[in-house]
């Protein structure tokens, strides 16, 4: 459990001997089923599985953050269990992780979104790999969490790209493109270009705007102002798969600072 702590908090981390460097597969072994979870309020618990596609067992640990990835599992408050926290999973085989709310106030009139996390590490070597130089990873993934008040329906937040508000907007001097939510939900983008006259500009980094909030994008490229100008976006329903829309410019906005 020790070599597990030390590696709670990293993306990767490399076990590496000295000398020669043998490794036949970089790739996590255990993959969640999904992209993002959505925690209905009225729901008692939602089930997350993870497989192991690999050949080898897989140590995992899981648990959830509010969004800073640094923060050491011990440190977190979250008002969700998460069990169990650490398994074993072989070869072909699955594991049901059940997250339950434990009833701490939260918003009930906007969606909130937490992180899950899963670290996958790869059991020690066999006594056959003594004096053998090996590459040992640990895997970490984090997919998104959020929290959906009772009050609010799922074939709402569907509609939620439709209704972003886009207008371009300058920061130092660089083109970006601002877009406001009125929605309750937050909004996922995996990529959006704003294109009039043969011009396209695009921001393709994927990015997230909350509920209520107003942020600027990045763009890429020669970037049209005109009212013929339309916005092309590809967002994210609550299974992972696309909708893809089109909308107008609303106008020239305020300058804003460029969101991370």
């Amino acid at each position: 459990m020790n070599a597990l702590k030390d590696l709670r908090t990293l993306t990767s981390a490399c076990l590496l001997a000295v000398g020669g460097l043998c490794a036949s597969n970089a790739d996590a072994s255990v993959v969640i089923a999904g992209t993002r979870v959505v925690y209905p309020a009225q729901q008692q618990e939602v089930t997350i599985k993870l497989t192991n596609d690999g050949q080898t067992p897989a140590l995992t640990q899981v648990w959830l953050d509010r969004g800073d990835p640094d923060a050491a599992p011990s440190t977190i408050d979250v008002p969700f269990t998460v069990t169990p926290p650490v398994a074993r999973i072989d070869p072909g085989k699955g594991q049901a992780v059940r997250i339950i709310y434990t009833g701490e106030a939260m918003a009930q009139d906007k969606e909130s979104v937490f992180w899950f996390n899963l670290l996958e590490v790869p059991p020690k070597p066999g006594a056959d790999a003594a004096g053998t130089n090996l590459l040992q990873m640990a895997f970490r993934t984090r997919i998104k969490l959020f929290f959906r008040p009772a009050s609010l329906k799922a074939a709402d937040a569907a509609t939620a790209p439709a209704q972003i508000r886009w207008s371009p907007v300058k920061d130092a001097g660089r083109d970006a493109l601002q877009a406001h939510n009125p929605t309750p939900y937050f909004v996922s983008f995996a990529s959006i270009d704003v294109s009039a006259g043969g011009r396209t500009a695009r921001f393709t980094d994927g990015g997230m705007v909350a509920p209520g909030e107003t942020r600027a994008f990045a763009l890429q490229g020669d970037v049209p102002t005109t009212s013929m100008a339309k916005v092309n976006y590809h967002a994210i329903n609550d299974y992972g798969g696309p909708i893809d829309g089109e909308a107008a410019l609303s106008g020239q906005g305020a300058s804003k600072g460029l969101a991370p």
